[in-house]
C-alpha cells in the first residue's frame, strides 16, 4: 500500500509532488511484485498511456486471474480494442467483472451481447446488463437503458420508464441524453426547462442541440431566457458528482 500511494503521488501530483510517470511506474511495479492487484492495475495504466500496451495487458491479465474486477474489466476492453480484436476473451473477462458488479464491465459485456460480438447477439440479456450498470450508477448505461425501454429492445415498451432513464442520464451530464430530453421537454410544451437541458447539451459539444435551442429561445420572454441561461450556469457550477 505504501508503494501504491507513493505511486498515485507521482503519478496525480499530489501533495506538492511533481508529476513524473517513470517514478510512479516504479512504484506500481514495487508493489505488483508483492502481489498487489491494486498496483498491478495501476501500473497496466501507466503503461497503457505510455503506450507499451502488450506490458498492461501482462500486468491487467495477472490482477485478473487474481480476481480483481477493475483488472478483469481492463483486460476485457483491451481485447476488444486490439488489432486483430479477441472477442471471445474479451466476453469472458468481462462477464467475470460484470459478475463481481462492475459497471464499467457490465455496460461493456452488453454492448457484446447487443452486438454480437464474441457472444451471440442476445438483446433481453444486454438490455439487463444495462440497467444493472444503470442501477449502479454508469451513465452510459442509463441511455443505453432509456433507449432499450424507448424501442421495445430487450424490455417491452415503456415511454414512462424510457424517459425517467433519459432524465437520469441528462441530469448526470450525458450530452445526448440532454439533447433528447431537453427536445422532449419542448414537445410537452415545458420551453424554459427544455432551453436549460438544450443549452448543457449544446456546452458539451452537442451542435444540434443549439441550433434546436435557438429556435426555443425566440420563442420566450426576456426574462424566461434569462432564467433558463442563470440555471444552466448553476448546474455546469456544480460539483461533477452530480
Amino acid at each position: 500500500m505504501l508503494f501504491l500511494r507513493r505511486g498515485k503521488k507521482f503519478k496525480h501530483g499530489r501533495n506538492e509532488v511533481q508529476v513524473n510517470f517513470a517514478k510512479a511506474l516504479d512504484s506500481f511495479l514495487k508493489g505488483a511484485a508483492r502481489g498487489s492487484t491494486l498496483a498491478m492495475v495501476d501500473a497496466g495504466l501507466v503503461y497503457w498511456e505510455m503506450g507499451v500496451k502488450s506490458e498492461a495487458i501482462k500486468l491487467y491479465l495477472r490482477a485478473a486471474e487474481l480476481g480483481d474486477s477493475t483488472a478483469q474489466c481492463n483486460l476485457g476492453i483491451s481485447y476488444l480494442q486490439a488489432d486483430p480484436p479477441k472477442y471471445d476473451d474479451a466476453v469472458k473477462w468481462l462477464y467475470e467483472a460484470s459478475v463481481a458488479g462492475h459497471v464499467r464491465a457490465q455496460y461493456q459485456f452488453a454492448l457484446c451481447l447487443h452486438q454480437g460480438r464474441g457472444v451471440q447477439q442476445n438483446l433481453r440479456e444486454a438490455a439487463k446488463w444495462y440497467l444493472q450498470a444503470a442501477e449502479g450508477g454508469y451513465v452510459r448505461a442509463m441511455y443505453n437503458t432509456s433507449l432499450c425501454y424507448s424501442f421495445g429492445e430487450g424490455f417491452p415498451q415503456s415511454h414512462k420508464l424510457a424517459r425517467k432513464w433519459m432524465k437520469k442520464a441528462a441530469e448526470c451530464g450525458h450530452s445526448k441524453a440532454q439533447f433528447e430530453h431537453g427536445s422532449s421537454l419542448f414537445s410537452e410544451g415545458d420551453s424554459m426547462k427544455a432551453v436549460l437541458y438544450l443549452e448543457l447539451a449544446t456546452r458539451t459539444g452537442e451542435t444540434a442541440a443549439a441550433h434546436v435551442r435557438n429556435v426555443i429561445v425566440q420563442e420566450l420572454t426576456e426574462d424566461s431566457r434569462h432564467q433558463a441561461m442563470v440555471l444552466a450556469h448553476n448546474w455546469c457550477a456544480l460539483p461533477s458528482s452530480r
